[in-house]
């Protein structure tokens, strides 16, 4: 309003001072008592004067209004345009009705906004990727201090009340007196048992660059020192992605671990070739098994292993017979061309 005000008092002295101007050089009138005729001289009963700074009030008035709601439809249309330009993710649509150079201005404007957008969308995603390495990083350093505390103080001593009562209950001959010992010894047994499948457990799914044939020998290698039933595997190299190699292994160490929790088995197979262009990786054993009804085949950790070989394109099938054994079998395609058919079935 003070805009509007300011400029109307403006355009009204100067539309006087160019009206006073022009009557004076054209109309002849240099003497003061000339200019009464502007008062003496009327229509309808009103001064010629009075309607001649009617005019000029009227004008410069008007003129300062319209160019205020001008100017004021342009703002709002700049600020319209920039809101859009922060809200959208897309440039400016340089079809705008501004000049070519205020068109140029909000084009540059636009450009700078969106490559400044992606800048800092690059740069957090940057950072999120590298605090979530971060925090993978730092599971796996707990995971292993856990794995080594736990190895050299728990395991070491349930070991060692296993011997002791091994020892025990060998030099007592008396019945009623080892009964309740070889229940004591079986489960300390057990308890090995599922600390050595904890510490399976909590060894990191990174394979080291290694390969994952490797990663799984060494890790069944390892593992036959340590358990009390016979491990047999056939490990062929197998190129697949370095992605479906850790969702592979991570399946290998929850399948060994959930055999070792239940299955009380005296044999167990591992399998991992390639037949027909297929990665094929199966554990077997012989021990209790179990029917779908136990609700051990919807285990956490039989259901982790189905999610897993979705996750990476492939085929989980699991089949149990109680006292017979478990197979888990994952299937997913190989990185390379099929290679010949082999006589020998893998799927038995």
């Amino acid at each position: 309003m003070k805009a509007v005000i300011g400029r109307g008092i403006v355009l009204t002295f100067l539309f006087i001072a160019i009206a006073a101007v022009y009557i004076y050089f054209l109309l002849g009138l240099p003497l003061e008592e000339s200019w009464f005729a502007f008062y003496e001289l009327q229509f309808a009963d009103v001064p010629l004067g009075w309607w001649i700074l009617n005019t000029i009030l009227l004008l410069a008035w008007g003129i300062a209004s319209w160019t205020r709601f001008l100017g004021s439809t342009k703002e709002k249309a700049i600020e319209q345009k920039l809101t859009d330009l922060i809200d959208s993710e897309k440039d400016a649509d340089m079809n705008m009705k501004f000049s070519p150079r205020m068109n140029r201005a909000i084009g540059s404007l636009s450009t700078v906004i969106h490559t400044q957008r992606k800048s800092l969308q690059r740069i957090i995603d940057e950072r999120a990727e590298e605090q979530d390495k971060l925090i993978q990083e730092r599971i796996v350093q707990e995971r292993q201090r856990l794995a080594r505390e736990l190895h050299d103080s728990v395991s070491q001593q349930l070991f060692a009340a296993s011997m002791l009562l091994s020892a025990i209950t060998e030099s007592n001959e008396d019945a009623v007196e080892q009964k309740p010992l070889l229940q004591v010894e079986r489960i300390v047994q057990q308890a090995q048992l599922e600390m050595r499948a904890l510490l399976l457990h909590l060894r990191p799914a990174a394979l080291n660059n290694k390969s994952l044939s490797e990663g799984l020998e060494e890790l069944l290698v390892e593992l036959r020192e340590k358990v009390l039933f016979d491990i047999r595997f056939r490990l062929e190299e197998v190129t697949l992605s370095k992605g479906a190699e850790d969702h592979l292994f991570r399946i290998a160490q929850e399948t060994l671990s959930n055999t070792l929790r239940h299955a009380q088995a005296t044999v167990v197979d591992v399998l991992f070739v390639e037949r027909d262009g297929l990665a094929i990786f199966r554990v077997q054993d012989n021990g209790v098994g179990f029917k779908d009804s136990d609700g051990k085949g919807g285990s956490y950790g039989l259901q982790n292993v189905k999610e897993r070989a979705i996750e990476i394109g492939g085929t989980c099938k699991i089949v149990s017979v109680p006292s017979q054994g478990t197979i888990v079998e994952v299937k997913l395609p190989a990185r390379k061309g099929d290679e010949p058919n082999d006589q020998d079935s893998v799927s038995g």
